[in-house]
This record gives structure tokens, C-alpha cells and sequence, in this order.
């Protein structure tokens, strides 16, 4: 419940995202590794929760509205928490993506 909160409020102010450490546990812990390098999915505050509105199914994967990034299907994750997530590299580039299981 605190979670919401917080991403509610994030929102409001106009953050697409925020850093959250409830992925600790299941990025983390879960060995999820990149599709484009094999690397580990997450490391020291590297990991955004990202809104719902900011994502946009399309053809060609899921893009990020704010981010003007597409994410091949193919190399999004299943988030385990039903949110989506980005995890970056230093240099900002994706490392993961992980996106709720798509509606049947």
C-alpha cells in the first residue's frame, strides 16, 4: 500500500519512474540475466519501476513513451511483481526490461 502511495505521488510530480528496492528480492535474487549480453539484470540502484502510462504495446515491442525506447518483445523479461521495469548500466542503457504477463 505504501508502494502506491509513493508511485502515486512520484507520478503526480511528474517522474516517470522511480528507484524502488521491492525488486531486491525477485531481480535480484531470481539470476535474470540480459538477453544482449548474458550480464546480471541488476546491480546498486539501477532498477525503475516505470507507469503504466508511460508504456505502449506495438508491433515491434513495448515502447517507453518518456524514453522514446522500444523494447523488443523477445528480450522482455516476465515481471514476477506484475509491473514493468527497466534496469540500467551506468551509462544509462537498458540492461532488462521486465514487463506483467500480457492479458489473454
Amino acid at each position: 500500500m505504501m508502494l502506491k502511495t509513493l508511485v502515486a505521488a512520484c507520478l503526480a510530480f511528474g517522474h516517470y519512474s522511480l528507484p524502488a528496492a521491492a525488486h531486491d528480492f525477485w531481480i535480484n535474487h531470481g539470476n535474470y540475466t540480459s538477453p544482449a549480453d548474458g550480464s546480471h539484470c541488476c546491480g546498486d540502484n539501477d532498477c525503475f519501476m516505470i507507469a503504466p502510462a508511460d508504456m505502449q504495446p506495438t508491433a515491434a515491442g513495448w515502447l517507453i513513451k518518456s524514453l522514446g525506447e522500444t523494447v523488443p518483445y523477445s528480450e522482455a523479461h516476465q515481471s514476477e511483481d506484475g509491473e514493468f521495469w527497466r534496469c540500467k548500466r551506468h551509462d544509462g542503457s537498458r540492461r532488462c526490461f521486465f514487463a506483467p504477463r500480457p492479458v489473454s
